[in-house]
């Protein structure tokens, strides 16, 4: 199955540091992958790369066939490459609607029309509408995001982010800061996420990567050390040495 993401040979390095080295991997159509380990693995610098915000110094990144290495990181948006952050960047003053009118316009290169006019664009507030459904948000559509919940606003970035129609989704842990009494929203909306969508997760919560993922990739100290099926990943013993340690012993046989 071809790749709608293809990272090769990634390379980045920080002085003397090598953050990432040499990583490689493939998010086919409807991939649910888990990027996870130890703090200061290189996991949130890989992302840096893939998105454009880090410049790598050796490697390549393609999405649906197409090298976007050295694209903007808003061209690679418009291509269909989307990343939503570990902490929220949202507007308090701005309403949930008005979030999403301001990405749909964006998605459709209108970025410059007046948000205050979208109710005037019956295509873009039926847009709006079943999105504020999707997400469970219709109440609170017409609130300021500084007077809806943390677990609200991670959803409506989760609605955000389905507005600006990805190919690949790359989720920042998710769930982050979330009370344990609202993850499960956040948990139903990933599980109800286009089929076809390709998504890479980077969490902590080992719980949700395992109740999310089909395959887990793992890195230390900017290496790959296991790519596989979610199922083998707490048997295999460079894992357990680098980061699962106690949880991989306490986890149930799958």
């Amino acid at each position: 199955m071809s790749a709608l993401l293809e990272i090769r040979d990634l390379r980045k390095r920080f002085g003397g540091l090598a953050v990432t080295d040499g990583v490689s991997l493939a998010l086919p159509a409807g991939a649910r992958t888990a990027l996870i380990g130890p703090n200061g693995a290189g996991k949130t610098t890989l992302i840096n790369l893939v998105t454009g915000h880090l410049r790598p110094d050796a490697g390549s990144v393609r999405l649906a066939g197409r090298d976007v290495t050295r694209t903007p990181t808003a061209e690679r948006v418009r291509s269909g490459l989307v990343r939503s952050f570990q902490v929220t960047r949202l507007f308090p003053d701005l309403t949930a609607r008005e979030h999403l009118a301001l990405a749909i316009l964006q998605r459709e290169g209108r970025a410059g029309a007046m948000v205050g006019h979208y109710e005037r664009m019956p295509e873009v507030t039926a847009e709006i509408d079943q999105l504020l459904e999707r997400l469970r948000l219709a109440e609170i559509g017409r609130r300021q995001v500084a007077e809806i919940a943390y677990g609200q606003q991670r959803l409506l970035e989760l609605a955000i982010a389905l507005a600006l129609r990805p190919k690949v989704l790359l989720l920042d842990e998710p769930a982050a800061g979330v009370p344990q009494g609202e993850t499960r929203l956040i948990e139903e909306a990933l599980a109800e996420l286009p089929a076809e969508l390709a998504v890479l997760m980077i969490d902590h919560d080992m719980d949700l990567v395992f109740r999310f993922a089909r395959e887990v990739v793992v890195l230390a100290a900017g290496r790959v050390i296991f790519t596989g099926p979610a199922s083998e990943v707490t048997s295999d013993r460079g894992v357990r040495e680098a980061y699962l340690g106690s949880y991989a012993d306490a986890r149930p046989a799958a």
